[in-house]
Order: structure tokens, then C-alpha cells, then sequence
């Protein structure tokens, strides 16, 4: 009676084991897919990819990489992707970056989440030495990554777009600018406002009046988001200017 017992207990678990290992491949496979289907990039953002006279674009270890035609940049700025979004669809607004006279970089993110890529622009810094001055920065979930990577790495400047650190930075030398649309309904009011105990007293604040969150990049409205009351032209250089303004203080005069 006694080792039936034992021999049914052990076949019992095993078969409890077997469904827990199961449920959790099936959730594994489950996230893989909804973190490989990201928000597409609109055809603007694919045109925005193509080099002309003033900004070269080149594709390297899986970059997009974006560099004025004339000059040799000094500073550059490594961007991550907001959560869930096809990373072409910053380029619009990097090549703007680009064409204002900085090295411009924008690196996917494994199974685009920047969660799992927090360190990816030690690479890039890496690969571009004539560089002497570094920015880094992102959108939502990409903005929060980035303020991890500034923290403990050799860069100047942190740029957030629609984003906050989720990490006291208050005591870091870093020159910040957050950048936000008060019309954003993804990231959280709260979180932004309290964020601000987190970051340098110097940390500019610019507010894209009429902005979305989906408008710091081209790949439509995001699920959960408010319809901007500006165009996305308008927001889209609202935010390139106040990054290229960050950018050119980290310059030496």
C-alpha cells in the first residue's frame, strides 16, 4: 500500500511539473510574439532613411546610423526606442538631429524592449572614437533604459522624450532635458512630476503644448494615447529643437 502511495504520489507531480513547464513555455512563446510585433514605422519614417546631400545614413551592426555630409561631429547622441515601437521610426527626427550637425545613432532593442538592451551604446560609443562628447537618451521605456546606461557610463548629456528615470541621478553631473506632450496619455502625470526629485536641479523642462506620446516618433497612434492637437510636423520639431538645444551645451564654446 505504502510504495503504491509513494509510486502514484510521484507520478502526480510529475504530471503537475509537466503542466507548469508547459504553461510557462506557452507564456514565453506568448511574450516573444507581442514583444516582436512592434508599432509599425509609417512610410515617412522608411523615406527618412534614405542618405541625400546632407545627411548620410548608414546601416552598421545593426544601427541606424545618421552623420552630416559636411563636417566631422564631435558630439553624438545614441537613442533607444520606446517599448513595442519598430525603431525606424525614429528616423524622421534623428536625420533632423543628423542634419544640425551631430552623429546621430538609433539602436534597436532585442525583442524591441530597451529593457533588454540597457548597455547597447557602450558598442556604439565604442566604434566611433573621434567622438568626444556623448548624449544618450530614448522615448517612454528607451528614455528610462538610457538614464540607466548615463548613470555609470562616459556620457554628458541624457535626453527624455515622453520618458523618466526610473533611478536617482539628482547628484550626477549629467545635463538633462525632458521633453513631454501635455496631451500624452501613455506615460503617467504622476510619474513625470515626481520624477523630478530624481533628476539635477539644472534639468530643463519642455512642454510640447497640443503633443501626444505617439508623436515623438512616425508609427501612428499608440493604443491608450490622446489624438494631438498639433500636427506631427509641429511636435517633431518642437522636440528636435529642444534636443539640439541640449546637444549644443554639451559643446565646448
Amino acid at each position: 500500500m505504502g510504495k503504491t502511495y509513494r509510486v502514484y504520489t510521484m507520478q502526480k507531480w510529475k504530471w503537475i511539473l509537466i503542466g507548469l513547464v508547459g504553461v510557462l513555455v506557452i507564456a514565453a512563446a506568448g511574450f516573444i510574439v507581442w514583444a516582436g510585433t512592434p508599432l509599425a514605422a509609417t512610410a515617412e519614417a522608411g523615406a527618412a532613411l534614405q542618405p541625400d546631400e546632407q545627411v548620410q545614413v548608414i546601416e552598421q551592426n545593426g544601427w541606424m546610423v545618421f552623420q552630416p555630409a559636411a563636417g566631422e561631429p564631435s558630439t553624438g547622441f545614441i537613442f533607444y526606442p520606446g517599448g513595442r515601437v519598430d525603431a525606424r521610426a525614429y528616423a524622421p527626427l534623428l536625420r533632423d538631429i543628423a542634419a544640425q550637425g551631430y552623429l546621430a545613432v538609433i539602436v534597436p532593442m532585442p525583442l524591441n524592449l530597451a529593457l533588454f538592451g540597457v548597455n547597447a551604446a557602450a558598442d556604439v560609443q565604442a566604434a566611433f572614437p573621434a567622438i568626444q562628447t556623448w548624449a544618450v537618451g530614448g522615448h517612454s521605456l528607451g528614455g528610462a533604459m538610457a538614464a540607466r546606461y548615463a548613470q555609470a557610463n562616459p556620457v554628458a548629456g541624457l535626453v527624455f522624450w515622453a520618458s523618466y528615470p526610473d533611478i536617482d541621478l539628482s547628484q550626477t553631473p549629467l545635463a538633462v532635458v525632458s521633453i513631454y506632450g501635455t496631451r500624452d496619455g501613455v506615460a503617467n502625470a504622476e510619474s513625470l512630476e515626481n520624477s523630478r526629485a530624481l533628476l539635477p536641479t539644472g534639468t530643463r523642462w519642455v512642454a510640447v503644448e497640443g503633443g501626444n506620446h505617439s508623436g515623438f516618433g512616425s508609427y501612428g497612434l499608440q493604443p491608450g494615447d490622446n489624438e494631438a492637437t498639433i500636427s506631427a510636423d509641429d511636435q517633431r520639431a518642437q522636440v528636435v529643437a529642444a534636443t539640439v538645444e541640449l546637444l549644443a551645451s554639451l559643446q565646448a564654446p
